[in-house]
């Protein structure tokens, strides 16, 4: 991409109703948050940038590098300057470096955005090319579909028995905190129009970052990093409950939430090591005092926000570089836990728990950590009529951690995408 020379041109247009009829049905490029957020429309992509294990350093470094020098090199024409205008380029980077899933950031030819009451369209192309591609028309969503899933390679006994070797290696002192998870596989019909998932889990779950970037789907509760204009936010989850059956039921396990000692340990992890990772990259840097308990359609986290003053230069890919992986999903120390993660963990994660979002011309953007999320297979070109899809889950194992719990807590992270695939 470093290579690549880009024109864009963003203009503002009257406000568009459904975001999600301007993707592709079958590879869906979005980024959603109550309603608001870009998509690209159609199928048609400016430049791809893929970054392997080994390709030069730390992917999001190399991600970082390419992006900078090629918007350096562009003629930008964008009079809106809101976040997601000018030019943008999707993204999503494996959980650990020696992942064999390639990292991408993917620069569409046309991005139609609504933020604040406004709708935008940016159109993108090379410098080469005499003229912009035309702009794709919305399309009808086909019908609905269901997919299958079951168990993956991490049975439910396997990961309890994880947990356990787990809880051994922390007593002996080899770390404090693990995150630990298991998968499910299965397949959906070849020519199922994805939209419909995304639609579903913005919709249930409107407060989450929902995304779709190279067929990673899914519902994350937890920003990763937000730059806009020099400040830098975050949002820490760690400690995690189910919601209760009832009203009263509900309010005891957001009570007990709120004072488990468990729970406020593996959090503390979470949060120190958010405010390690950004102090040298920020003038001022402030967290609240005590976690509060968010509240989510099947779930409450303890959370923690986080608010900075960026030193100049720092884009929000540097960032995420210098963050991921948190101790919410890796553990601390972090080497220590991403080696455990490999031990005990029998696949490779992909993408699930890596860091996803968009990053635009200044180098601003908004990152999540890519969870409660799926990542599906290229669309056949057999006659097999069936796209393969995983979905993981994991939790936080600190001392005092049940494998029985910690199973059930998985369940339940599980349930938004396999109510949506359902």
């Amino acid at each position: 991409m470093s290579s690549i020379r880009l024109v864009a041109q963003t203009r503002e247009i009257p406000p568009v109703d459904d975001l999600l009829a301007h993707t592709s049905a079958s590879a869906p490029i979005a980024w959603l948050r109550r309603g608001e957020g870009i998509v690209a429309a159609g199928d048609g992509t400016a430049a791809t940038l893929r970054v392997e294990a080994g390709d030069g350093g730390p992917r999001s470094g190399v991600v970082a590098a390419a992006w900078r020098e090629a918007m350096a090199a562009s003629e930008i024409d964008d009079p809106l300057a809101l976040p997601g205008t000018g030019p943008v380029g999707f993204g999503a980077l494996p959980f650990d470096e020696d992942s064999v899933s390639a990292g991408v950031l993917i620069v569409p030819r046309t991005v139609i955005g609504w933020r604040d009451g406004r709708s935008w369209i940016t159109r993108i192309r090379r410098a080469e090319e005499d003229d912009f591609a035309p702009v794709p028309e919305p399309a009808g969503f086909a019908p609905h579909w269901a997919g299958r899933v079951g168990p993956g390679a991490q049975t439910p006994q396997a990961y309890q028995d994880a947990v356990r070797a787990a809880l051994d290696e922390i007593a002996a002192g080899a770390y404090s905190k693990v995150v630990l998870a298991r998968d499910v596989t299965g397949t959906v019909p070849g020519d199922a129009d994805l939209r419909r998932l995304v639609r579903a889990l913005s919709t249930d779950y409107p407060d989450t970052w929902t995304f779709a970037v190279d067929g990673l789907i899914g519902a994350s509760p937890e920003t990763l990093v937000t730059t806009h204009t020099r400040t830098v936010t975050a949002r820490v989850l760690a400690g995690t409950t189910g919601r209760g059956a009832d009203p009263d039921a509900d309010a005891a396990a957001s009570s007990a939430l709120a004072v488990s000692a468990k729970d406020l340990d593996e959090h503390s992890y979470a949060v120190r090591s958010v405010l390690a990772a950004l102090r040298p990259h920020t003038r001022t840097l402030t967290a609240s005092d005590e976690p509060f308990v968010l509240e989510l359609p099947n779930l409450f986290h303890l959370a923690t926000d986080v608010r900075g003053e960026l030193l100049d230069g720092e884009s929000s890919l540097d960032l995420v570089g210098a963050m991921h992986p948190t101790a919410a999903v890796a553990g601390s120390p972090t080497d220590a836990a991403v080696a455990a993660i490999r031990r005990l963990e029998p696949f490779d994660r992909g993408r699930y728990a890596g860091p996803v979002g968009w990053i635009d011309a200044s180098g601003d953007g908004e990152w999540a950590i890519a969870l409660r999320c799926a990542q599906f297979g290229d669309v056949p070109d057999d006659e097999s009529g069936v796209r393969r899809v995983t979905a993981y889950a994991g939790a936080g194992i600190v001392a005092g951690s049940d494998p029985e719990s910690e199973l059930l807590e998985t369940r339940v992270k599980f349930r938004p995408l396999i109510d949506a695939l359902a």
